[in-house]
């Protein structure tokens, strides 16, 4: 069963507010019932499931995920990105004024950005994995015989 848009609003004004008797109002249900209402719609399962959602939905626009990370460092290490810095200027007089200027990255930002991405991919580790599940026969050979 869905949820009606009065419920959907109810919750998109809790996550506002925090305050569901307020959020109820808000929705369009009735003042003077607004705190049963409220209580009542929090603790109805198809509720909770899309306040849930909207969380996580929130939660996503909020945090960079894995890829979005990997796609700026990229951008930073190409030079393809800009910040913005504050430059002052002399303007005559003895006087100067600060001025807004956007800049590329310059070879110690790339640098750091070549860097994490090479240990995101661990293109600079100095460990070496070994695997031991495999068994090589001439050790196992040689282990028998220093047992006898």
């Amino acid at each position: 069963m869905r949820l009606l848009e009065k419920q959907k609003r109810f919750v998109d004004y809790f996550l506002e507010s925090a305050n569901a008797t307020e959020a109820a109002i808000k929705a369009g249900y009735a003042a003077k019932y607004a705190g049963s209402n409220a209580d009542r719609l929090l603790k109805t399962a198809r509720v909770q499931s899309y306040l849930e959602q909207r969380l996580k939905e929130i939660e996503s626009a909020r945090i960079a995920q894995p890829v979005e990370i990997m796609q700026y460092l990229t951008s930073v290490l190409r030079g393809e990105s800009d910040s913005e810095i504050v430059v002052v200027e002399g303007v005559g007089n003895g006087r100067s004024k600060a001025k807004n200027m956007l800049k590329k990255p310059d070879e110690k930002e790339r640098l750091r950005a070549a860097e994490l991405l090479g240990k995101r991919y661990a293109m600079f580790t100095d460990k070496v994995n070994l695997d031991t599940t495999q068994q090589d026969s001439n050790l196992i050979e040689l282990f028998n015989k220093l047992k006898r």
